[in-house]
């Protein structure tokens, strides 16, 4: 089974860079059937800016971009979707985001012809999402901040695809208390990425 982990943050020895190569630890240490890539969005120099072309493949008037093709590819590739992200704003950051706004498009993702009837395409993709937040956990109950992201994220995008959230975990490090007990929880997530359901 193969994983693509998207990781979003502009530093590459950050907390968020390390859970996500602890998350890919755990997928191959479940088997050694397992692989896994990670996609630096930094890195790669990944485009987040949705523009005028983009909008021309929403409205299915074009092909896609060749950069945003690359990406269906390696998601179609996959046999689950890892994104790890740090929380901004009580959400993901812009460059993530951005990547959900120029990838999931209209025809690839959903089928959107006007008709009020929404075809979900990605049922077949297991998603697993791990967001870092430098909150407590008593802090994002008493603001509904979870249910918020749950809904805007995990409904709002994920559903609407008909892809399922599998895993929706943010790792408070208030309450974990270190970044090696992060790094823990993301090897156990990792490890039962392709174990769970079984």
């Amino acid at each position: 089974m193969h994983a693509l982990i998207v990781v979003s943050h502009p530093v590459k020895n950050s907390l968020t860079h390390r859970v996500a190569t602890a998350v890919a630890q755990g997928i191959t240490a479940a088997s050694r059937e397992n692989s896994v890539e990670i996609a630096d969005l930094t890195q790669e120099g990944f485009n987040p800016v949705f523009s005028a072309e983009d909008y021309e493949a929403f409205q299915q008037a074009r092909a896609f971009p060749a950069d945003v093709i690359a990406e269906q590819r390696r998601i179609d590739n996959a046999d689950a979707l890892v994104l790890v992200f740090p929380v901004y704003w009580w959400t993901m950051p812009g460059m993530l985001k951005g990547w959900i706004d120029r990838v999931f498009g209209n025809g690839w993702a959903y089928e959107d012809n006007g008709d009020d009837k929404v075809v979900k395409k990605l049922t077949r993709l297991p998603i697993h999402l791990v967001g870092l937040g430098g909150a407590g956990r008593r802090t994002y109950e008493k603001h509904g901040y979870n249910a918020a992201m749950k809904a805007q994220i995990d409904h709002g995008i994920f559903d609407y695809c008909g892809a399922p959230v599998m895993t929706s975990e943010i790792l408070l490090l208030p309450d974990l208390e270190t970044p090696e007990a992060c790094l823990e929880v993301a090897q156990g997530i990792g490890r039962r990425i392709f174990t769970a359901g079984r």
